[in-house]
This record gives structure tokens, sequence and C-alpha cells, in this order.
């Protein structure tokens, strides 16, 4: 009987992955402890921190705890830092591409403004890209716990920055505050600026939130939707658009969306024909990577290695990588599957 193939060896793209959430273990304790910050026993005890948040309280502890390892990213020299490494795990992990998703206005107040910051980002990644020869490119994401003209001025900055290598804009945080449509003009100067429309959408909450973004943000691509699974009407309707889901299997899990890894809905988005593109979130909470999401879907969905090649495909397609990248990655996938 032949070995499995090394899932790490696969070409692929990664389109969600969150910025803080990148960050590795070792790198926060030693940036808390370069600037003195006490972080919460979850974040040192060496093991991802017990999560769930299925409700209000679980969910304000997860924020708390990324709050916390945030409040480490203080001096341009750790947002370098940061991306350079998130890129270094990607390239072990074999993705070829890698879509990094920010909200700048996290990490303004520390990096001298929402401008200053965004571009130590965008250098951040620049270098990061040349140095590891990963495709690298920028999601901005507005917070929709934060007023919709917030949101506005995010999409106009991100489309300002277009040409400096930002790719989309997406609506990240707890999906049961805040309605989409809400969000409708900043999806609309983002589209209209060329950027592709990503926002988070059916993971706390269900199939209605996967449709709103849809309807109400026209998105091209929905931040994990893995609830889609419950309205089989939905899920045609992503097939039939094209619509890929950044499904993040490990997370949902550690989040309590299900209870174990074989309740994540990957076969039935899959047999469904809903593209998907596994991600890993943030690995600094959840505790494995991007390869970790495929090797899920093989031991706990028994997806095949060609099922693993077509999720790799799917990945890709799904990306704002140029076709000469997504030419590359896919001839490299074709590659893993016959060797």
């Amino acid at each position: 009987m032949l070995s499995a193939r090394d899932v790490r060896l696969l070409p692929k793209a990664h389109l969600h992955l969150h910025f803080t959430g990148s960050m590795r273990p070792t790198t926060l304790l030693e940036l808390a402890d370069k600037y003195g910050v006490h972080l919460p026993e979850a974040l040192t005890s060496g093991e991802p921190p017990k999560l769930r948040a299925t409700d209000e309280r679980g969910w304000f502890r997860f924020q708390r705890l990324y709050d916390a390892a945030r409040s480490c990213l203080r001096e341009p020299e750790d947002i370098q830092r940061l991306v350079r490494e998130a890129a270094e795990e990607d390239v072990r992990d074999g993705s070829g591409w890698l879509e990094i998703q920010v909200d700048p206005t996290s990490y303004a107040p520390m990096l001298g403004g929402l401008i200053p910051a965004l571009e130590i980002i965008l250098d951040a990644v620049d270098s990061a890209s040349r140095e590891t020869g990963l495709g690298m490119r920028v999601l901005v994401a507005a917070n929709r716990m934060k007023h919709p003209l917030d949101a506005r001025t995010l999409a106009r900055l991100a489309v300002r920055y277009a040409d400096r290598g930002i790719v989309g804009f997406g609506l990240s945080n707890d999906e049961r505050r805040g309605m989409a449509r809400d969000f409708d003009r900043a999806f609309a100067i983002a589209r209209e600026g060329g950027l592709l429309a990503a926002p988070h959408g059916g993971e706390l909450t269900g199939p209605a939130s996967v449709r709103d973004c849809l309807d109400d943000l026209r998105a091209s691509r929905i931040g994990h939707g893995v609830r889609a699974a419950e309205d089989p009407r939905l899920l045609r309707k992503l097939a039939e658009k094209g619509v890929t889901c950044e499904v993040c299997p490990a997370s949902n899990v550690a989040l309590g969306v299900y209870e174990k890894p074989e309740d994540v809905p990957l076969r039935t988005l899959y047999d469904a024909g809903v593209p998907m593109a596994l991600g890993a979130d943030d690995p600094l909470l959840f505790g494995s990577r991007l390869a970790a999401q495929y090797e899920l879907a093989r031991r706990h969905h028994g997806f095949t290695d060609a099922e693993l090649a077509e999720l790799a495909r799917q990945s890709v397609r799904g990306s704002a990588a140029p076709d000469d990248v997504q030419a590359k990655l896919l001839a490299g996938i074709g590659h893993w599957l016959e060797g």
C-alpha cells in the first residue's frame, strides 16, 4: 500500500489568516518580555487555550486573549518580524500564495496613526515576500463592532493602496453584532476600486449570515461559510456563483462551532460543489497552521490525495494571485499528485 503524500509538499494558497493570530507563540512570549506585558496564563502555558465562542462570554474571552497578544506589537520591527515569520511558516506548509488579513486601525495607536500603520504593514509584506519567495498580499478588514462609517474610511484607504499590495476588503469580528447591510457602502467602495469582497459569515451564526454577505455585500468569497451546509438551496447558490468559502476546520472546533473535527461539514460543502480554501485562521490561538487543515480533511473526512489536490486547486482559483502565479501553483499541484 502506498503511503499518503505529504500535504506540506502540496502547493496551495492561504486565504484566511489573521494578522496577530499568525504569530508564533514563542515570538509572543519574547515580545511580551521585551515590553513587560503580563499575558494571561492561557497564552503562556505552551498549549492552545481552551476556547468556546458560541456565547458572548466565550467570544469576549477570545477577544481578550487576541487583544493581549496584539498589545505586544508596538514597533515597526515587531510588525516586520511577525510578517516574515508568518511567511516562513506558510512556505514550510506548502503555501505559494498568502493573503493576510488585517485591520490597521488596531495597530495605529502604536505606530503613529492609521496611514503609517498601513504603510509599515505593506512594507513588511513586500520585504517578507522578497525574502521568502512567497507570493503575499493584504486583505484589509473592517470591524463589524465599529460604526459603518469607520468601514468606509478603511475601504477608501484600501483602494488608495491597492497598487501597494492590497487585494481585498473584509468584515470580521462577531457576526452576531451589526447587520451586513450596514456595511454595504463600504463594500461598494472597495469593489469599485477593484478589490475583492471577502466578509466573514456563516461561522457563529447560521446560513442567513452567508446569504446576507452574498445579497447585501456581493461577496466573491466568504470567510468561513461552513454554516451554509445547513441550507441546501444556499449550497447550490454558492456552487453556481463559484463563491469560495474560506473554511478553517481547526478553529471551528476550537471555538465550539462544531464539537469534533469530523463534525465540520467539509464533505457536505465539497460534494455540493462549493469551492473551498482551507485556512488556519489564528494559529496562535488554535494551535495549527495551514498543512494541518489538509491533514484534518484527510484523517477525519476521508479526503483522498486527489480530493486534497482539488481543494488546493480551489484555493488557488479563489485567490487574487496573478495568472502566472496561479498557473505555476496549479502545475505544482499536478506534479504533487503524479509523484
